[in-house]
């Protein structure tokens, strides 16, 4: 088996994504159950209101954000399997021709919902520490009967057992549908690649060159315009988010969804950039041999990806804003929160974005220095 255990550990943007995911919803749907205990306690109006209000905008959170990092899972996943097919086409490609049929080298990818596993039971545990302090500021204005903090077992089967199994699934089905090339393909290494036809020009100058690299990137890595256009999303969103939560729940709960933002976008852009740099290193090699500058392929590589990244910045404007309308339109019969508190806070978008450049710059910057260091010798090898 050529697949291992420790080959899954490889996928540790799984992990955090699902730690996200299940750290989110076990909190959110956890106190659900347990104020769900303590209903027939509630004999005021306006305690039964902020009750019913709490308990859909936990539903409405834990929904939208568990979709959302479920998605990003699956092309995470898929992503994932596809790099280590690319990679082991050979080995793969012996193993047919050796008799080994399509769906047993498949099944090997099964170790891949590990890394599923390992971020659903971290996250689901996780959530518990936090629990009793969550609980106390869903709660500090004592309008409603103090809940008791309860692990509701019945939470880990669809949050941890049933995640595992369906990534499982979803691994072989992948890895099935990817090793359908013969095994004369793989070990050629063409089991993954397409020929394209490319119009040839009489004349094909230094700048067309350098356009035509950088747009055969986005089109060769359509996954990793997903994971840097999903890492400003996350950032532009969560962040801009976190500011408005102190006022419709707790100054806890924003900087919860802060620190998730965060560790989502940096995890989703380091992945991404780290992936077309090694994707690139030959064509990087081959560049400096015939003399382009550190400049120009510092451009060529990763330059096509910053439009991307704006445009996922203000997706995830546009959504943060019209998901606090929603949250807020559900607190309004409550008297908490008044609907005219709903205006766009344009002081911390500017302060979002510009948090943004300045990081995403450096980190352009950081994987630039790499590609500086990138040796001649490694397309000489080849």
């Amino acid at each position: 088996m050529i697949i291992r255990v420790k080959d899954s550990i490889k996928l540790i943007g799984i992990t955090i994504v699902m730690f996200c995911a299940v750290f989110v919803c076990n909190l959110f749907f956890n106190y659900n159950m347990d104020i769900a205990r303590i209903k027939d306690q509630i004999e005021s109006p306006m305690a039964q209101l902020l009750y019913e209000a709490q308990c859909m905008m936990s539903k409405v959170t834990s929904g939208v954000s568990s979709a959302c990092l479920l998605l990003t899972s699956v092309i995470l996943l898929f992503f994932y399997i596809g790099q280590y097919i690319n990679v082991h086409n050979k080995e793969f490609g012996i193993l047919k021709a050796l008799g080994y049929s399509r769906m047993k080298i498949a099944g090997n990818f099964s170790v891949f919902g590990l890394s599923v596993f390992l971020g659903a039971v971290l996250g689901y545990a996780a959530s518990f520490l936090l629990m009793p302090e969550f609980y106390k500021t869903m709660n500090q204005d004592n309008i409603l009967p103090d809940p008791i903090v309860q692990v509701n077992g019945i939470l880990f089967l669809p949050l941890v057992i049933v995640p595992t199994i369906v990534f499982g699934g979803l691994s072989i089905a992948y890895a099935y549908k990817k090793l359908k090339s013969p095994a004369l393909e793989l070990l050629r290494e063409q089991g993954n690649t397409k020929e394209r036809k490319h119009k040839k020009s009489k004349n094909v100058s230094e700048k067309s060159f350098l356009q035509l690299l950088k747009r055969n990137n986005l089109r060769g890595h359509k996954a990793l315009i997903f994971f840097i256009a999903f890492g400003a999303f996350c950032y532009a969103s969560m962040i801009q988010m976190s500011a408005s939560m102190k006022e419709l729940s707790s100054a806890m709960v924003g900087i919860m969804i802060f620190g998730i933002g965060v560790v989502l976008a940096l995890t989703a852009m380091i992945l991404a950039t780290t992936t077309v740099v090694n994707a690139n290193a030959k064509s990087i090699s081959i560049m400096k041999v015939y003399g382009y500058s550190f400049k120009e392929c510092t451009a060529a590589v990763l330059n096509g990806y910053r439009p991307v990244a704006y445009i996922g910045f203000l997706v995830g404007t546009v959504y943060q804003y019209a998901l606090m309308k929603i949250m807020i339109n559900i607190f309004a019969g409550t008297g908490e929160i008044e609907i005219a508190e709903v205006a766009f806070k344009w002081d911390m978008f500017w302060i979002t974005l510009l948090t943004f450049l300045f990081a995403y710059e450096i980190m352009m910057q950081l994987f630039s220095r790499h590609i500086r260091k990138i040796p001649v010798k490694q397309v000489m090898l080849e």
